[in-house]
């Protein structure tokens, strides 16, 4: 929200009072409580009436320090509050006549004890942001209501990524965000997936611990500061150090929580009925054949809303004229080898008969009147279920129960961002503040749910923060369109900067029918992501309605992804143990890489494979390669960094780059996405420099934890490249350097992929020399 005409004045109405010292200031072991006057305090008169601002500064996690200020401490909210780690780190506390500091880890925080306002945060010697005039204070807008406020600088060339799911530019700099759910499709400022954190290309990152509507003004009311505000009495934000964007990821997820390990089985293709479309079982079972036919894998066949009766959503119960025997049909579903997705929301329609029962019970959302709360939007009459009641919450999930006893085996959680704010929640829950954490109870209840038979997995639309630990996420409703492709890429790469570490999309759009070429373009997009589902909303998906060529470019890569899977899953495992998305923006494997600063249309997937998804018919291509040699994975070739490359590609091809010195575990299986990882995996090292030692952990797919299956060590010393067996009895493996014709070895074979050696059964390590230009 903006505030100020210009740089001097205020907007008419708009009255501002800010902090100009940290005049009174105790101390303890672990934390500062500053009191802030709003203006000089000469005397001892200057004490009496106006605003004073108190500030308490502490730290939750060592290179984490926590700003919260407050006005009236009797006027804030006390529920719902993210949950927010806190270890209580040993701190150093200094203060004297001039400053008061506090240092956790490598971070400072100093605060100026005399006027002007000063609050700096530096590491490493060097100044990282600072607050100071006008920046931290109290304004009421012309209808007298009351915002907290802050403003944090921005150095020269500094740049905003995060914010949560955007589709605009990648880079937020110039924009005004607001963090406030809404069902608005991707081609708008309005956001499903609406996260108060953000990181910049300075070393830090900012957390505003507020679960309502924050609004952000980033560079946009004044061009050099971040300002940031929230209708309240309170604020808190937390400085996440770094250095690297990567670390500070990692940080900010110790502090949130970390993505749930999806099960293996998620990450091959999902096939969708689509939304509006007609199907039965017949319809199904001829979506099923058709694939099987045409040799397409296929691991999940997901229902749409119409699997339930119109105008009862959610009542959680086939329709009978449509489907008579659900439970016939999902033992048929299953004994192919597929898992089954329902889509479900948390509305509650009038006509199901779960009205009356939710009503009844008090299971439902109400009004200050304590009548409940209905509209007509999406399902007549529809109501919401109070997932702030513990009781509401097993009513629901015991629904869900009944459908997982009939072999469902995931859920797709829609919807969940309009909720109203002239509500009473059963917990006494502030309803500003539960608009955007609504979501948070939705999806946790369900993967709660989920979790009980196993490793879990939902598709979900709507989240706050906290929501990364409950995957899968997906774009919601985009075109049909390249526009839509690009906007829903950069959609999943801000969200990924925002902590999520798994991200899907409508391959091929979602509304209207795309011409073949956009299908088969977001194909090869959509099976170089995290997760991958063919999903429209008035027309089916499955390749053949489009044309041949569409069927042979979805199984080629769906083939691609499940022999890519040893490696995506391992990415996979450290996004649940590290925070890292498996999708990354090139800022966060390339920070010191200025030509990687705005790329939005480009993304790493996991630390060693670039994706520059096409999006255009003729296949005319821009991109840009960081320093060093990359390998190009489907054809062998070499391309040198940094600097921009310009092609052309069919529909079979885009660039898919390895990056140099990587070792890429390649696995043995095509037809599915969980199958031992380690048996007759293959060890692609791909420009290896002279001295470099790799580790290479080959996870083990079957395992709900993703453990260990193997470790293997890969080498170079001179012209001698060694893979050694660390770890694990897989029966068979193979070492291949990627590009490579020239080399010895007793056992070698040419490959047009490079030089292949097979170890021995028993065989511990594999040593090929190179020869001739390749040594």
């Amino acid at each position: 929200m903006k505030f100020k005409d210009g740089y001097w004045r205020m907007r008419p109405g708009v009255r501002a009072d800010y902090a100009v010292a940290a005049h009174d200031v105790a101390a303890d072991a672990a934390s500062l409580r500053v009191l802030a006057p709003t203006w000089p305090i000469v005397h001892r008169g200057n004490t009496i009436d106006g605003p004073v601002l108190r500030v308490d500064v502490s730290s939750p996690m060592p290179d984490v320090i926590r700003v919260r200020t407050v006005h009236f401490a009797g006027s804030v909210p006390d529920s719902p509050a993210f949950e927010v780690r806190d270890d209580a780190p040993e701190v150093k506390i200094s203060v004297d006549a001039e400053t008061a500091a506090l240092t956790s880890g490598a971070l400072t925080v100093r605060l100026r004890r005399d006027t002007p306002w000063e609050m700096a945060f530096s590491a490493g010697g060097r100044e990282l942001t600072r607050s100071d005039g006008k920046g931290l204070g109290v304004v009421h807008d012309p209808d007298d209501r009351h915002f907290m406020v802050e403003q944090l600088r921005l150095s020269a060339g500094e740049l905003v990524y995060g914010l949560g799911e955007r589709f605009g530019p990648l880079v937020r700099n110039g924009q005004a965000v607001d963090i406030w759910n809404d069902d608005g499709g991707t081609t708008s400022e309005l956001a499903y997936k609406n996260i108060p954190f953000y990181l910049t290309n300075r070393g830090y990152g900012v957390f505003v611990n507020h679960p309502g509507r924050v609004s952000f003004e980033v560079g946009s009311e004044t061009v050099s500061r971040v300002q940031f505000s929230v209708e309240s009495h309170d604020l808190e934000y937390l400085i996440i150090h770094g250095p690297t964007p990567a670390d500070i990821l990692r940080r900010y997820t110790a502090l949130t929580g970390r993505p749930a390990l999806p099960p293996a089985w998620s990450f091959g293709l999902w096939l969708s009925t689509s939304f509006t479309t007609d199907y039965d079982e017949a319809t199904v079972t001829s979506f099923v054949d058709g694939m099987a036919e045409r040799d397409l894998p296929l691991s999940v066949f997901h229902f749409d809303c119409f699997w339930m009766r119109q105008y009862r959503w959610c009542d959680f119960e086939w329709d009978p004229e449509v489907f008579p025997d659900p439970e016939g049909m999902l033992r048929r579903l299953k004994e192919r080898g597929l898992r089954v997705c329902l889509w479900i929301n948390p509305y509650i329609g009038q006509a199901s008969q779960l009205f009356d029962e939710g009503m009844a019970a008090g299971h439902l959302v109400r009004r200050p009147d304590g009548t409940v709360w209905q509209d007509d939007h999406w399902q007549a009459g529809r109501a919401l279920v109070d997932f702030t009641s513990p009781a509401a919450r097993e009513w629901y999930a015991g629904k869900l129960r009944g459908l997982l006893d009939m072999g469902v085996d995931a859920f797709k959680t829609d919807f969940g961002e309009r909720i109203p704010t002239d509500v009473v929640y059963a917990d006494g829950s502030d309803p500003e503040r539960m608009h955007n954490y609504y979501t948070l109870l939705y999806n946790q209840t369900v993967h709660d749910v989920l979790a009980e038979r196993g490793a879990a997995v939902l598709f979900a639309r709507s989240a706050t923060v906290g929501g990364q630990r409950l995957p899968v996420h997906w774009g919601g409703d985009c075109e049909s369109t390249y526009e839509a492709m690009a906007e829903s890429l950069r959609g999943g790469l801000s969200l990924g900067m925002a902590g999520f570490g798994f991200w899907s999309h409508d391959i091929g759009g979602f509304e209207g029918r795309p011409d073949p070429a956009v299908f088969k373009r977001w194909v090869a997009f959509g099976l170089l992501s995290s997760h991958s589902r063919l999903h429209g909303s008035s027309s089916y998906r499955v390749p053949w309605i489009f044309d041949e060529e569409s069927v042979d470019v979805l199984r080629s890569f769906t083939r691609l992804k499940a022999r890519l899977m040893p490696y995506l899953y391992g990415v996979a495992v450290q996004a649940a143990t590290d925070g890292l998305p498996v999708m990354r923006g090139m800022q966060l494997e390339f920070p010191g890489d200025r030509g990687c600063d705005y790329l939005d249309a480009q993304y790493m997937l996991g630390p060693d494979l670039l994706v520059a998804p096409v999006m255009s018919t003729e296949g005319d291509i821009s991109y840009y390669v960081p320093e060093g040699v990359w390998t190009r994975l489907l054809d062998g070739e070499t391309v040198t960094g940094p600097g921009w490359r310009h092609e052309r590609h069919g529909f079979h091809s885009l660039p898919l780059l390895v990056r140099p010195g990587a070792v890429l575990p390649v696995g043995s299986r095509e037809d599915r996405p969980d199958y031992d990882y380690a048996d007759d995996v293959t060890l692609q090292a791909h420009q290896p420099a002279d001295g470099d030692v790799r580790t290479v952990t080959v996870p083990a797919g079957a395992r709900v934890d993703g453990g260990v299956s193997a470790v293997f060590e890969v080498s170079r010393t001179g012209d001698r490249i060694r893979a050694r067996r660390l770890r694990g009895a897989p029966a068979r493996w193979s070492l291949l350097l990627a590009g490579v014709h020239d080399a010895r070895h007793p056992q070698l074979e040419t490959t047009p992929g490079g030089v292949r050696v097979a170890a021995e059964p028993g065989t511990d390590e594999i040593e090929i020399t190179l020869e001739g230009a390749a040594a």
